[in-house]
Order: structure tokens, then sequence, then C-alpha cells
């Protein structure tokens, strides 16, 4: 058996090369991604995934996100909320340059044939299989939830959404590659067992910033120490103005022993193009106060053209609304032709 560094190693390989090809053959590739509508996006979202699927839809990749409502349930007793989620995400999207007429956005719920593959699929996976999904073992105890058969399967329904519309890249950090590699493995033990229908997808493993929170934790709406895409120049000002730092007024970047201020340098870094060290000299003595200025200046500025293009979009909700029922009405085409090929290769076209 393999173990984990030979199988990550492999993962890397099959991703260099997917990067190294898709400069010269683009419209080879069909990216699947998404978010669970859970609460606003926020700039760790923005510098984790949203960056680079606006890049490979410009560069022609055949794109498409998922707004996975269902699995909002996997570790939640409530769909509160869930409606203005899903619209604000959409606006988040087009705002941050994701474009309808080249990516397909639309939501779990609105796509039955999709959520059909659940059956076939769920028969080429043991539990034993499932029960040792490191990631399904990491969002369970995140969530301090019961683990409930939907958080279990989620490796699988996520394998239904790459595999539906033929995706054969799914840009990731390398906490996601087991989802992966039980893609690969359902869409290889099906096209042995019954015909080939799916591509064996790649894990396009991404160099993002991980983009610390307010606190100097990973940013997350569960921690509040988030900077949502949809805030105002003034409620991120107060956001930053709370951020935990420390009594040394000298600026120094030292994550491991000053997580709030390092946090605040990385994300002045990374809305303004310099690095870390430099702004801390910059700042030098003058103090956390100085440091939180410039942190609310170069955010406020970065995001700018996001929140007007955000303010125009929020304006035509009936838009919005047609951008999501357009998605829906694609992928329902896309599932259903994808399940017929499933239901004949099965020899169940009665």
């Amino acid at each position: 058996m393999a173990s984990d560094s030979d199988t990550f190693r492999k993962q890397q390989e099959m991703s260099d090369a997917v990067k190294a090809d898709l400069a010269e053959h683009p419209g080879a590739y069909t990216m699947l991604t998404g978010d669970r509508p859970t609460g606003r996006l926020h700039l760790g979202h923005y510098f984790g995934t949203i960056i680079e699927r606006v890049r490979l839809q410009n560069e022609g990749v055949k794109t498409n996100i998922v707004i996975a409502d269902y699995q909002v349930i996997t570790d939640r007793d409530t769909t509160e909320h869930i409606h203005d989620n899903v619209l604000n995400m959409v606006i988040d999207y087009l705002a941050c340059g994701m474009d309808p007429a080249r990516t397909m956005i639309f939501t779990h719920s609105s796509v039955p044939a999709l959520n059909q593959l659940m059956l076939p699929f769920l028969s080429l996976v043991s539990e034993a299989e499932l029960l040792r999904n490191p990631t399904v073992k990491a969002e369970q105890e995140a969530s301090g939830h019961a683990l409930t058969g939907l958080l279990l399967t989620y490796p699988v329904h996520q394998a239904c959404d790459i595999l539906f519309c033929k995706g054969n890249i799914v840009p990731v950090g390398r906490d996601q590659l087991p989802h992966i590699e039980q893609t690969r493995q359902i869409a290889r033990r099906f096209n042995e067992r019954y015909a080939k229908v799916f591509p064996e997808p790649v894990g396009l493993l991404t160099e993002s910033v991980l983009l610390p929170g307010l606190d100097g934790r990973k940013m997350s709406k569960s921690y509040g120490n988030a900077i949502s895409l949809c805030a105002t120049e003034e409620e991120t000002a107060k956001l930053i103005k709370k951020a935990q730092t420390d009594s040394d007024r000298t600026i120094t970047f030292d994550p491991e022993s000053r997580p709030g201020v390092s946090g605040l340098l990385t994300t002045a870094a990374v809305t303004t193009g310099r690095t870390e060290q430099d702004i801390a000299a910059e700042i030098g003595d003058a103090g956390a106060g100085a440091l939180k200025a410039y942190v609310t200046e170069s955010v406020n500025a970065y995001l700018a053209p996001v929140r007007e293009r955000r303010r125009a979009l929020e304006r035509d909700i009936p838009f919005i609304e047609e951008v999501l029922a357009q998605g829906n009405e694609l992928a329902n085409e896309v599932a259903q032709s994808t399940l017929d090929e499933v239901r004949e290769a099965m020899g169940m076209v009665y």
C-alpha cells in the first residue's frame, strides 16, 4: 500500500502536469468547485479560491460553481437564512469577476439528476473507506455535530458534483486531496464495472495564500474573525480596530509568537503586493495603531472596485435570480445527459 507521502507526491506530479498543459490547451479542461452557503464570503475565500477561479475562467477553462445548499445540513440543524446567503453568494461571485456567460453557477437542490448519481456511486465505496476519510473526521470534530449520514457520505456527494459535468480538474488545497482521490476511485470503479463514462479528475493544487483571521487563527465565519466582501469601509475599519495584537510597539512578522500582528501584516501584504517584512520595517515602532490604520487603508483600497460592482448588483436582485435560474437550467441539462449515460451503461434504460 502506498504511503501518504507517496500518494501526495503522485498527486503533486499530476497537478504540475496539468498546470503545464493548461496554458496550451485550456479548452481541454472542465473545472468544478463550490461553496456552502452558510454565511457571507470573506477575504479568506477571495484570496484562497475565488481569484484562482476567475483566472481559470479567463484563461478559457470550462468553469462550474456549485452552491452546495444541501451540504449546509451536513452539520447544521437549520436552513435559516439560506435563501439570502445563496443570493449574496452569487452577488459576490459576480462582483469578484465570475462571468455567468462563461461559468455555470447552480445550486445542489435544483439539480435532481446530479443527486441521483449518489445511488450508484454509493455502491462503489465501502463503509470503511468513508469512515477513514480524514477530511470528514476533521469537519465533524470542527462542527461538534454528530456524524450524520450526509456528512459521512459528503465525499461521495462531492464526487457527484465533480463527475456530473465530467469535471477533470478541481482547484484544492492539500487538505482536500482525500476527497479528490475518492472521486478518482469512484470514477475508475464505475468505468471498470460498467463502461467508460467518467474522467478521473486531478486535484489542481493551488498556491493561494492562507489568509489568517483578525485574531491570528484561520479566517472563518464561525470564528467571527473575517472581513466579509460585503462589509462597508466603515465596518472594515471597526473590525480591524478590534483585531487582537500585543503590547510590543515594534512591529515584526513572527506568525508563531505574534499571530495577531503577523495576521494583520499578511492581510496588508496580499492587498498591496508588498512583503510582510517590508511593511513591518516601514511601520517600525509606531505600534499596533499605525499597523491597523495601514491595514484598513490597504484592504479598503483593494476592495473598492469589488464593492462598487457589488453595490450595483445588490440593486438588481431580479438579475441575480435570473443568473441562478439560467445556471440551474443548464446544470439540469448537463446532469440529465450524464445520468442517461450512466443508466445506459448500467443497462437500466426501460
